[in-house]
């Protein structure tokens, strides 16, 4: 019992505690700047991974983005000047946080567009009339006895 309390334990902290990727030697001597990179890279999506920070990937784009940032910030550029720095190399894609713009309204408008779309057009359907075949003309008296002869010869 307590061998699984333990693992248990083990478990719950490998999944509350994130895994950071930073190496050691990637680390800035600064401990403010380092916080600041910390800040950043929070924030930025790992290009391959796509759902994690670049913080908590291990890929090597993720490494090269830990170190552009840290780099930028050691040039002196603000947060925000990082942050446009990488967004004008990479994109909005990578920002976890993507602002709202007219691409993301159509992204995230996209799908109820399409189903309301949809619904609307299998409404329509099921509201069209059916074909009239119930007023279909009586034949003439000589179209009834052209189909009598002809059922006539068949019969014989």
């Amino acid at each position: 019992m307590r061998s699984f309390l333990a693992l248990l334990a083990l478990t719950f902290a490998a999944a509350v505690t994130p895994a950071l990727a930073v190496d050691p030697q990637e680390q800035l001597k600064d401990p403010a700047l380092e916080q600041r990179a910390r800040d950043i890279s929070a924030g930025l999506r790992c290009l391959v991974c796509q759902n994690q920070s670049i913080d908590d990937s291990d890929a090597p784009l993720a490494k090269d983005l830990r170190i552009i940032v840290r780099q930028q910030l050691e040039k002196g550029r603000t947060n925000a000047e990082v942050l446009d720095y990488v967004v004008a190399r990479y994109g909005n894609f990578v920002l976890l946080k993507p602002p709202f713009t007219f691409n993301t309204l159509l992204l995230w408008a996209a799908p109820v567009l399409l189903i309301g779309g949809g619904l609307l057009l299998a409404a329509r359907l099921v509201r069209r009339k059916p074909l009239e075949t119930a007023g279909a003309k009586p034949l003439t008296p000589e179209e009834q006895a052209e189909l009598q002869a002809l059922l006539g010869e068949k019969r014989s």
